[in-house]
């Protein structure tokens, strides 16, 4: 029995319908942009493993940090105690985050990171003895799977099967070319109508909704709003931090700044779970009392783990390498290149790029299911052509590692076009 095999035997997998699912890859090997499975095959990841994994598979510069940490202190709870790789990851973030982010609080993955920022929201007020318990987000947002994050996001059959279990969010249309004054205007209402305590957002882009593009302009109009009316406002960074817009954060677009943000994913470099919620002093000043009853009360086992903050630490200095920002700029400009031939495909909806993001919308005959058979099709597709892509409904995205070739990407480049001869 061979480790695919295997896999059938004992695992359940994420976002997977078992009975129509066959056999998986098994991923024995990486390096760089590539994967190989236990026969051999090699695979250009074109999906940063699920946009984490920015600087290559099994790199050596993160993997001898995280060797010398383990080898010096490998983890020591956080619950009493502080650790020196943490004091200096906290210390370097300082440096790059937004200027109104203050305190740092550690958590293990970017749904937690969310809930960790819901919860602060909540009681904060709570703490003043106001009571605020709804909470705007967008429509088709995904903030992620535990209950918090969930109810915030819109995909609705996510969450449908705990409908009543969840709290209460309002959903305001996204803010695209075009809608701008209608998602405006449904903030206003939201917050005339209801006593809310934060609006979440994920930045600039929409990731698992298919790479939705809005402009910063008009999210910084929102947070002014928001503002006004002192709303808390949530950056959910997990997809867009660490340079995947161009920019170290989508944030860094803005004027207005969120009064949180929440990371994960790239911040160790594909390596080891760990995930970061910011705050204003504003906040942190909420829960800072004589009363012990008004401490933030969540935690984790593994909360600042310092073989992660090591990971992390040397993930930032590889991002703020010269080398890697110029990969940034180069995958960027593939991106363009291939938009320009691309986008007049008969095919061919919609394009959009951003930073080392690119995403082309597929005519479709029909409503294009998240999970359907055109994302399906094209999915096998990719995967049987050594290409490791996950089509979002019709919507194909490339999001890669900043360590990718330009023979691979133009690989990638081929097989999205080739691809769209069998739809």
């Amino acid at each position: 029995m061979n480790l695919s095999e295997k896999d059938q035997l004992y695992h359940w997998h994420p976002y997977t319908q078992h009975k129509t699912t066959g056999l998986l890859p098994a991923i024995v090997r990486g390096e760089g942009a590539l994967l190989w499975d236990e026969n051999g095959k090699e695979y250009i990841d074109a999906i940063a493993s699920w946009w984490v994994n920015p600087y290559g598979h099994s790199n050596k510069f993160i993997a001898d940090a995280i060797y010398n940490q383990l080898t010096t202190l490998e983890h020591v709870l956080f619950g009493g105690f502080t650790n020196k790789p943490a004091v200096l990851l906290s210390e370097q973030l300082m440096k790059i985050l937004p200027p109104n982010q203050k305190k740092i609080f550690f958590s293990d993955n970017g749904s937690t990171a969310v809930e960790v920022a819901l919860k602060a929201a909540l009681q904060y007020f709570y703490n003043k003895g106001e009571k605020r318990t709804t909470v705007i987000a967008f429509e088709d947002a995904f903030h992620g799977d535990t209950f918090g994050a969930m109810a915030s996001s819109g995909i609705t059959f996510f969450t449908e099967a705990f409908q009543g279990s969840l709290i209460d969010v309002i959903r305001i249309p996204v803010p695209t070319k075009g809608n701008e004054s209608q998602s405006k205007e449904a903030l206003q209402k939201a917050i005339e109508s209801n006593s809310c305590a934060a609006f979440i957002f994920e930045p600039l882009v929409q990731g698992a909704a298919g790479m939705v593009i809005y402009a910063p302009e008009i999210l910084d109009e929102l947070i002014t709003i928001c503002k006004e009316n002192q709303v808390f406002t949530i950056a959910d960074e997990v997809m867009t931090g660490f340079g995947k817009t161009g920019k170290t954060f989508a944030c860094d677009y803005l004027t207005n700044q969120p009064d949180m943000m929440c990371l994960s994913k790239a911040l160790t470099g594909g390596t080891i779970p760990m995930a970061i919620t910011t705050f204003t002093k504003e906040i942190f000043d909420g829960f800072y009392d004589d009363d012990t009853n008004k401490a933030l009360f969540h935690g984790h086992t593994f909360t600042a783990n310092p073989t992660g903050c090591a990971a992390a630490l040397a993930s930032l200095q590889l991002l703020q390498s010269e080398s890697i920002q110029a990969n940034m700029k180069c995958v960027h400009q593939s991106h363009l290149d291939f938009q320009s031939k691309i986008k007049s495909h008969p095919k061919v909806k919609t394009t959009r790029v951003l930073g080392v993001i690119f995403a082309l919308e597929i005519i479709s005959d029909g409503p294009a299911e998240y999970y359907g058979s055109l994302r399906n099709k094209l999915y096998n597709f990719f995967i049987e052509n050594g290409i490791i892509l996950r089509p979002v409904g019709n919507i194909v995205y490339i999001l890669p590692p900043y360590i990718i070739s330009q023979n691979q990407l133009e690989k990638v480049y081929q097989v999205v076009e080739n691809a769209l001869e069998i739809v």
